[in-house]
């Protein structure tokens, strides 16, 4: 989602694990909405640091204290963002139940220390390390408890989609990342990405993402990253998984 930019291990060893863990995570969502229904019936080329109006703009990483302002930037930062607003129309629920998303689908982040955000939490963003996956059963109350009836089959679909994508080797996973809109277009973006990239090379490690707003797949190209496909499924806006080899 702006960055979507996943939620067993398999018998192929640890890098078909990782991929198993998160299809398996996505195909779990998909099959507890399933057993639900039945039962109802982000430009520099390098660089940690942008100037803009003489100051210098760095990431770092986002403590306990903090989660609540990294949360509400990237709730600021997705309020135009096609699939985040597909999934909630309505300004009011929008609000109200986005922030939950963003702590199920990204919230580990904060725990394991791969959180960062920029001066005045300007922006921020939320890794996953290799192994690390969105909190299933969490992002899965969350659909069921705020999006539309009609809608959820669909979300459901979306990410059982999604976690067929993510490779096979160990990755970094970019559920979200995002700027708030009073600082975009100064290369806020690219500060967020290089401070995660640049671990991601020096461990020789993959990332991966799936951007939900097709003007930001430039960024992320820039940065190294390739469309693998899109994903749709029935009225949902197209997403595009995006992965970044090791370098």
């Amino acid at each position: 989602m702006g960055a979507m930019a996943r939620m067993a291990w398999g018998g192929a060893g640890p890098s078909a694990g990782l991929a198993g863990a998160a299809r398996a995570l996505f195909a779990g969502l998909a099959a507890m909405f399933k057993a639900y229904g039945r039962c109802r019936r982000v430009s520099v080329a390098g660089g940690h640091k942008q100037m803009d109006a003489g100051i210098t703009v760095s990431a770092s990483t986002t403590l306990a204290t903090d989660v609540e302002r990294a949360v509400a930037v990237i709730v600021l930062a997705f309020s135009s963002d096609p699939v985040a607003r597909w999934t909630y129309p309505d300004p009011h629920d929008y609000l109200t139940h986005f922030p939950g998303g963003v702590r199920a689908f990204g919230g580990k982040a904060f725990a394991h220390g791969t959180g960062h955000h920029l001066n005045g939490f300007a922006g921020a963003a939320l890794w996953l390390a290799p192994g690390v996956l969105p909190d299933e059963e969490a992002l899965g109350a969350v659909v069921m408890g705020s999006v539309a009836e009609a809608r959820q089959a669909e979300v459901f679909g979306v990410f059982e989609r999604m976690g067929s994508y993510h490779p096979l080797e160990p990755h970094w996973y970019l559920p979200l990342i995002g700027v708030d809109p009073a600082h975009q277009r100064k290369g806020y973006g690219s500060v967020l990405l290089h401070h995660a990239l640049s671990r991601c090379d020096r461990d020789h490690v993959a990332a991966y993402l799936e951007s939900s707003n097709p003007a930001n797949i430039p960024l992320y190209q820039r940065h190294g990253f390739e469309v693998l496909d899109t994903i749709q499924v029935g009225s949902s806006p197209p997403i595009f998984p995006m992965l970044r080899p090791a370098r």
